[in-house]
């Protein structure tokens, strides 16, 4: 019998691409999706779930799988309510974590950032550590966070700001060498692979994936 994949963030450029690769990926007989608006023209393979994710408790007796793939994520200019993007970025991906845990699903991979410190002074960076800290307190048996770096990849909208800082990185992505490599822009294709191929290994050792180490994942 196939696997059952759960994303949160099937609209988003990482989950979008990942959505793709797991509706070709053999492994997995059934995809359900939990978001805020239907998406047209899926195989049957792919259940949705449309609702408040806000509230996701309301869809705890259909959050049942193998794999949970949180892809959840806005921007302070998407979003510049401070306690609307904390509901987002943190009360979401908290949430799904809750409700793996309840559920008894064993994988749980959620999409975070680099710069991550619940500590941190910066807002964006002080959400981010304080999902990935409270997700962690879940103790759930295949928990992986990845912290990439800046995303590149086909964006639906115009976004001429990112535009400009894919160029500024191609320029000095030659120079982040070493110990600066996790810092170079990482395409969201090579973050949705690293995912797919995490949910399927015995890796272990390390619950933290910084960028530079998702392109390895992104390989094997």
């Amino acid at each position: 019998m196939g696997k059952t994949a759960i994303i949160l963030g099937a609209t988003g450029l990482t989950g979008s691409i990942l959505l793709e690769k797991l509706q070709n990926d053999e492994r997995y007989e059934t995809i359900k999706l939990f978001s805020r608006k239907k998406i047209e023209g899926l195989p049957s393979k792919v259940i949705q779930y449309v609702g408040d994710l806000f509230d996701l408790q309301q869809f705890k007796n259909d959050f049942t799988g193998d794999n949970v793939f949180c892809c959840i994520g806005t921007t302070t200019k998407k979003t510049p309510n401070k306690e609307l993007y904390k509901n987002i970025d943190y009360g979401i991906p908290v949430t799904a974590a809750k409700l793996s845990k309840e559920n008894t699903i064993n994988t749980f991979l959620v999409v975070s950032a680099l710069g991550a410190n619940e500590k941190s002074s910066l807002f964006y960076n002080k959400t981010k550590g304080e999902m990935e800290r409270d997700v962690l307190q879940q103790n759930i048996k295949n928990t992986y966070i990845l912290q990439p770096s800046y995303i590149t990849g086909d964006r639906d909208k115009n976004r001429p700001m990112e535009k400009i800082f894919d160029v500024i990185f191609k320029i000095i992505q030659p120079l982040l060498i070493g110990g600066l490599k996790k810092y170079r822009s990482i395409k969201a294709e090579t973050i949705a692979l690293a995912m797919i191929n995490l949910a399927n290994s015995n890796f272990t050792n390390n619950k933290v994936i910084t960028s530079d180490k998702i392109k390895e994942f992104s390989k094997k």
